[in-house]
């Protein structure tokens, strides 16, 4: 993987860097919030370690920056252990939140947990945005059925109409069911 470090002390760079270059991963430094933010736009990183705290920009700003942009996994390192970050980090999409010194297996458990359940709500999201098109539709279809039916025909007949025309135009039933609510039939 290619990981993005960003954290203001070289020392914890360093040592970072080196286990994740041990484990085989690209790593890819900086030393302050902005630096993290221009690196990983350039850089295209799978993951970012942030500092919470750095110059210019701190790691919470920079994550939800980073995020925003092009969603990765983010996990925050941190020397302070305050309610007020862990409730900062928390609102952000951050999959997870280190102390520093951060020992070797715990960034590995952490690192693996990040990509799961990043990968997790990725896959999520996108069962919910297919849902919500589905529902879109359905709602869309019921309200042409209602068109129909103000032309004589049953609930059933309606159904049928709108699938017969999305079959015959291969199209979708919600594209024919929005034309006929357009058109009022």
């Amino acid at each position: 993987m290619r990981v993005l470090i960003a954290d203001d002390e070289s020392i914890i760079r360093m040592g970072l860097r080196a286990i994740l270059t041990e484990l085989g991963h690209t790593v890819i430094s900086a030393a302050d919030g902005v630096e993290a933010v221009t690196l990983a736009h350039r850089e295209e990183p799978d993951i970012a370690l942030l500092d919470v705290r750095m110059p210019f920009r701190d790691g919470l700003d920079a994550a939800a920056e980073i995020v925003r942009n092009r969603p990765i996994p983010v996990i925050i390192l941190t020397a302070y252990n305050e309610a007020s970050l862990l409730d900062r980090a928390t609102a952000l999409p951050v999959q997870g939140y280190l102390v520093k010194p951060v020992k070797r297996d715990d960034l590995i458990a952490a690192m693996r947990v990040a990509v799961a359940t990043f990968h997790e709500r990725k896959t999520l999201e996108a069962k919910v945005d297919d849902l919500e098109g589905k529902l879109a539709a359905r709602k869309l279809i019921d309200r042409a059925k209602g068109v129909l039916m103000k032309t004589g025909i049953n609930e059933e007949a309606a159904y049928h109409e709108i699938q017969m025309r999305a079959r015959s135009r291969r199209t979708t039933m919600g594209k024919i069911a929005q034309e006929l609510i357009e058109k009022g039939e």
